[in-house]
């Protein structure tokens, strides 16, 4: 939130002293330091002098430098020596109290913060009065008093907007609207926030305060995300980063910030990145309120991904934090982080219902927090629940449903607004019901149905909120918003899939595994897999496996044109183990390979052993409770979780075997249409090699030699793309980066730069087969179920039907010998998964998979 500095136009006629002191107050956001030199000039000729009021102005001139030099501590110093100059005016006095409002709130003080406003407001011209105004807006938000704090930006900005247009009223009414446009995005009003911000950056432009519409610019991160724009919100951020660079407190709590509105978009990852950079330096700076802040994010961070106890550590220091500072508004989110906390660490007990009830309550009493309350109302149910307190269960859920019958899904009235809130009290109850969550919601119905053995309610229920999840992530095309906006319905769809467990048979456990798959899919493969339809792709020789997650176990529906299986094959964390223990084995044989040569890897028998240790005890954990039906079939598999990172061909019952991997059962239905629809004749093959690799263009040679009329083109992004706009087959032989973090932004490196995903998704159309000779080129990020992030998922979602792509790092000469097999046995007219099965099998190099449809051939 701005806190711009408060300046104030010298009338004619002062006294030279005091004129300068005015003009060290003016250089302070331009140039802090000569402000600082200035100010202490001034301070001592005013000593001498004996002029208590040039003394005044000049302590406050030092303290607005040091504070924008991230001194909070040194700029308090300073403004109470200038509050305390014996003889100062009290309009000066006033002034430097109105300087020290916002300090004492940065400090961690919003409440005395507010007590010294107070002292000020009676000795203050009406237009300094408005500024003021802009200063008390900081404390009350920070105290959670969003709308008395509206209403003190409003006041301010009125009269600023008629006020004189000086440089000092300027830059005032630039931060009120700064202020108000952060206080309408914490109510969630991401249009009027940006309103104001966008007049904010004008103001401060036209004026010359650059260091203004740096803060301006500095809040565009953190709106970004909240409106759904992660990679405009990562563009503003490196550019905020350079901007604020030299400003370490105001660049902390920029990060800091934006760390919380990622967190708001399901990215705990990046914004633990936010975090770890911003809270020693709000550390260092003194800056208490938005280092509590911070903490509370942190610790929200802990929570998520999986260490309750460093998160219960980090809240309980936050909550201690919050309270010194009065901020009892803040308590129950930091309260709410202990008990979820507490409920991961001990057995559930009617005392900890309760609690978590009481902090339901209080999180409903803040009309900020309603949805958090209605989230942490379910958890309470659940926790009841299972202790078998029914009663106190149903009167959670029916906090929850009692606006709305199973029957129907409910929509506020046309016309219902949540700024009406204090009209009435049934106004403020129907915001409420607003607020809740739809998948909350509809989790809550479908716990009353399955408690009242409703069964058919319980899945409607599940289905409905699920369609409401799928409106809200049909409004984005960025794949990657679509799988992070569609995370609010993960608890839901585990229910679901619970359900479906439990109750059902195999082919409702597919239904729902892909309903699922269908939410959160790129809009390329959005539409639900129907299974006869799947069935009749497969034909009498092929199988489908897809692999779900219910709770800790891993389950696996086998799908052949014959029959549907449900099979139960363990707990899913040693699966992960066996992963990630062959994934290193495979790379350290790599490695030997490499220094070695393919000849040596072959008599490197302890590094054979190892692979073969590995993948046969993770074979054993999952196929082979599947190996007799699934025989020697062709293989497509959908897997979930960890196995996105498994290389599929290096496991010893797969090798030889035709396997395709898909993001789900219905993106393998269309990868097949896709295939299916190319044009007659020779494919037209392209391929390019990128810098720094000793095989690249023999490698691009090789395979230009299998396929007549093939073209290379230059290795460089603009000559790429533009062959993927007609192009069969694409080769790509180049080093391959993958970015965990930002999936998208993962690449293929060439001369230029690197083909990144995003270049990808300006495209019309892609080539129907990418083949992707790089490292971790395959590798995907998750974030739900059916919408693997990554280069293979990107592909695949611009029209093409197979991309085959390495899943761990692969040397030179390996993925030389394994390609050029490839395309010899693609020119002979095998299937590209069939060809990779007999490439791997010939030369050993198992690094490589197939997504997509692989079974259509080229030739």
């Amino acid at each position: 939130m701005s806190d711009t500095p408060e300046h104030h136009g010298s009338p004619g006629g002062l006294d030279p002293l005091i004129a300068a002191a005015e003009a060290a107050m003016m250089r302070s956001l331009v140039d802090p330091d000569h402000a600082m030199h200035a100010g202490r000039v001034v301070l001592a000729a005013a000593r001498r002098a004996g002029s208590a009021e040039a003394e005044a102005v000049a302590l406050r001139a030092m303290a607005l430098a040091a504070r924008e030099l991230g001194d909070l501590e040194g700029a308090e110093h300073h403004l109470r020596r200038a509050i305390a100059t014996p003889g100062a005016p009290q309009e000066r006095v006033a002034q430097a109290r109105l300087s020290l409002v916002t300090v004492r709130t940065e400090r961690g003080h919003p409440l005395q913060a507010l007590r010294v406003a107070a002292l000020a407001w009676a000795y203050l011209s009406p237009l300094d009065r408005a500024k003021l105004d802009t200063q008390r807006a900081v404390a009350l938000a920070h105290l959670g008093r969003h709308q008395e704090a509206m209403a003190s930006c409003d006041r301010a900005v009125r009269a600023l907007v008629t006020a004189p247009g000086t440089l000092d009223n300027r830059r005032f009414l630039g931060g009120g609207l700064l202020n108000r446009g952060l206080i309408h995005s914490y109510r969630g009003d991401w249009d009027a926030a940006m309103r104001d911000l966008t007049a904010c950056l004008e103001i401060s432009r036209h004026s010359g305060l650059q260091h203004l519409a740096r803060l301006s610019a500095a809040n565009l991160p953190f709106l970004a995300v909240r409106r759904g724009d992660i990679a405009g919100a990562f563009n503003h951020y490196r550019e905020a980063e350079d901007t604020l660079f030299g400003f370490p407190e105001r660049l902390a709590t920029m990060r800091a910030d934006f760390a919380g509105a990622l967190l708001a978009a399901h990215l705990p990852g990046e914004a633990r990145a936010m975090l770890n950079l911003a809270v020693p330096d709000l550390e260092a700076s003194g800056a208490h309120v938005a280092l509590a802040e911070a903490r509370l994010k942190l610790a929200q961070v802990e929570l998520l991904t999986g260490d309750p106890r460093q998160a219960r550590r980090v809240a309980e220091q936050a909550a201690a934090e919050l309270a010194a500072q009065d901020r009892t508004s803040w308590l129950p989110l930091a309260r709410e982080v202990v008990l979820r906390s507490r409920l991961a660490l001990e057995p559930v007990t009617p005392a900890l219902v309760g609690e978590l009830i009481a902090c339901a309550d209080e999180l409903e009493d803040g009309s900020a927090q309603l949805a958090a309350a209605a989230a942490l109302r379910l958890v309470a149910a659940e926790a009841a629940l299972a202790i078998d307190d029914h009663p106190t269960a149903s009167a959670q859920l029916a906090r929850l449903t009692r606006h709305v019958s199973r029957g129907e899904p409910w929509s506020p009235p046309a016309g219902a607004r949540l700024t009406s809130l204090a009209a009435k009290p049934q106004a403020k109850q129907l915001g409420r019901r607003c607020l809740i969550p739809a998948p909350v919601r509809q989790h809550a119905l479908a716990l009353e149905a399955s408690l009242q053995e409703d069964v058919t309610g319980a899945f409607r229920a599940v289905r409905d909120g699920l369609a409401e999840v799928s409106e809200q992530v049909e409004t984005f095309d960025d794949p990657s918003l679509r799988a992070h906006a569609a995370r609010a319905g993960e608890r839901l769809a585990a229910f679901g899939l619970g359900l479906a467990v439990r109750d059902g048979g195999a082919g409702e456990v597919f239904e729902w595994a892909e309903r699922w798959r269908a939410v959160t899919a790129p809009a390329h493969a959005c539409a639900l897999a129907d299974l006869e339809r799947v069935r009749a792709e497969l034909g009498s020789g092929g199988a489908l496996v897809e692999f779900v997650v219910d709770e800790e176990s891993l389950l696996a529906v086998l799908i052949t044109g014959e029959r549907v299986l449900l099979r139960w094959l363990g707990a899913a964390r040693p699966v992960e183990e066996a992963i990630v223990r062959l994934r290193y084995v495979v790379r350290k044989r790599g490695e030997a390979r490499d220094c070695l040569g393919l000849a040596g890897a072959a008599r490197h028998a302890q590094h054979e052993r190892d692979v073969e240790a590995a993948a046969g005890d993770l074979e054993g954990l999952l196929l082979r409770p599947l190996a007799a039906e699934l025989g020697d079939r062709p293989l497509v598999v959908v897997p979930v979780g960890a196995l996105h990172t498994l290389p599929w061909g290096a496991l010893p019952f797969l090798r030889e075997r035709p396997v395709s991997v898909a993001a789900s059962a219905a993106a393998w239905v269309r990868a097949r249409e896709l295939a299916s629809t190319r044009r007659d004749g020779p494919p037209v093959v392209v391929a390019a090699a990128g810098p720094a690799l000793t095989h690249a263009h023999a490698e691009v040679a090789h395979v230009l030699a299998c396929h007549p009329g093939g073209r290379e083109v230059p290795g460089r992004t603009d000559a790429v793309l533009e062959a993927l706009l007609d192009a069969d087959v694409l080769h790509l032989a180049a080093h391959g980066v993958f970015q965990a973090r930002s999936p998208l932004v993962s690449g293929i490196t060439l001369e230029d730069g690197a083909l990144m995903a995003y270049d990808l998704l300006k495209l019309p159309r892609s080539a129907g087969l990418v083949v992707l000779s790089a490292c971790n080129s395959g590798m995907s990020r998750t974030p739900v179920e059916g919408a693997p992030l990554g280069l293979p998922g990107t592909f695949l979602a611009k029209g093409s039907s197979c991309v085959i792509a390495g899943m761990v790092p692969v040397q030179d000469e390996a993925a030389r010998a394994v390609m050029s097999a490839f395309h010899e046995l693609i020119a002979a007219g095998r299937p590209p998964d069939a060809a990779l099965a007999c490439a791997s099998a010939k030369t050993g190099v198992f690094e490589f998979t197939c997504f997509g449809a692989g079974d259509r051939a080229l030739y």
